[in-house]
């Protein structure tokens, strides 16, 4: 497009990064706009989760699944560079009840082409040695892997820029311009961009770009916790939590959840989650949450007790109340697409995420039905 982009991208975190990425591979010219650094806000407080451990049949674990070829298959010569680890989770259920249930779910995600093995105690302690051995058995999903998701994003921006896309950081967008019923271009405090479309890749801020463009998009920030330890020698082999993770992470609570996830990193130190609460953008240490945190993590590895914990910190997972992103194109608005909601699921299904979007805008038919995550099924919900 003379003058302009194709696309304008909104938000330089991971989802904006796998955006641009795929889109200018795809041929397609592309501006990533930010008013703050690339990869600074969400995607540098998260643990850069790439999990199908954590979710039930239907179409987020599509989307993880498919999102896990793309990280393991055409961008694996990048892996180095993000520190990808497919080390494998383990979910661990500490009575027989709760076993009962891990089960149950691993059946129907097998159904579905995940791998979940049961795993009993020997085996588990096998797996995990400084596990308290009170546990009453645990699955085990070898797709489970991480990534360093700031550097995640920088490098999916440079492989953007070498496909020929404009990254603009410290640049705010301050409205979206239409012409008639579409979309035409995007202003900043630095100018106008023309463009043939705009991808909402905010995050947690989401919504309120939605506003910008005139139409509803119901992305809440849900606060949560990371505590670092010390670093140690070789304690947590694999991503370990507890099997009530999962509730949590359907949950649509406002008031603080926890549950214990621990992962050991490539520098020795543990991270240690997850807590889960709706406090709007307050970033204030909650002492609270913090100490479940330690709780939850000694009472998976007793001998992490003595441990000193290095530093705390917090970011905001973009929600949204059905637990699904908001991907495609917004029904209401030609030329106005989102990428956004994938709440604790934004790192692992950002390059899905990218590569769909990519092929949607080009005018293909995408490799996934995107109609599950279509941005305007909230307008219905408010409307009724």
């Amino acid at each position: 497009m003379s003058g302009g982009s194709d696309v304008v991208v909104i938000g330089a975190g991971v989802m904006g990064a796998a955006v641009a990425c795929f889109c200018a591979r795809a041929g397609l010219s592309v501006t990533v706009l930010d008013r703050g650094a690339p990869g600074g806000g969400t995607s540098s407080a998260g643990e850069g989760n790439l999990l199908v451990s954590d979710k039930e049949q239907g179409p987020e674990l599509d989307l993880a699944l498919y999102s896990l070829g793309i990280w393991s298959g055409e961008l694996a010569e990048g892996a180095d560079r993000w520190e990808y680890e497919p080390k494998g989770g383990i979910v661990v259920a500490r009575h027989e009840t709760e076993l009962a249930a891990l089960q149950e779910l691993t059946r129907a995600q097998r159904a579905a082409g995940v791998e979940a093995v049961d795993v009993d105690l020997p085996d588990l302690l096998t797996m995990e040695p400084h596990l308290d051995p009170g546990m009453a058995g645990a699955a085990f999903y070898p797709q489970d892997a991480q990534v360093q998701p700031v550097l995640a994003t920088l490098h999916l921006l440079a492989l953007a820029r070498a496909a020929g896309a404009v990254v603009r950081p410290g640049e705010t967008v301050t409205a979206i311009e239409r012409s008639g019923d579409r979309v035409v271009a995007v202003r900043t405090d630095h100018g106008r961009v023309p463009c043939g479309a705009v991808v909402n890749a905010a995050g947690p801020w989401a919504g309120a770009v939605a506003e910008l463009a005139g139409v509803s998009v119901p992305v809440l920030p849900r606060r949560g916790f990371v505590l670092v330890s010390e670093p140690v020698p070789l304690t947590v082999r694999h991503k370990v939590y507890a099997a009530d993770y999962v509730a949590d992470v359907g949950s649509s609570d406002d008031a603080l959840q926890s549950s214990p996830v621990v992962e050991g990193t490539p520098a020795g130190t543990i991270l240690i989650g997850s807590t889960r609460e709706r406090v709007g953008f307050d970033k204030t240490a909650s002492p609270v949450a913090l100490a479940r945190l330690a709780q939850g993590a000694i009472g998976l590895f007793p001998g992490l007790a003595g441990l000193r914990a290095l530093r705390c910190y917090s970011g905001f997972r973009p929600y949204l109340p059905d637990h699904l992103p908001a991907v495609g194109e917004d029904a209401r608005l030609p030329g106005l697409w989102h990428a956004c909601g994938h709440e604790g699921a934004g790192i692992g299904c950002s390059v899905g995420t990218g590569k769909l979007l990519s092929q949607a805008l080009r005018g293909e038919r995408p490799d996934l039905d995107l109609t599950p995550f279509a941005p305007a099924r909230f307008e219905e919900v408010l409307a009724a």
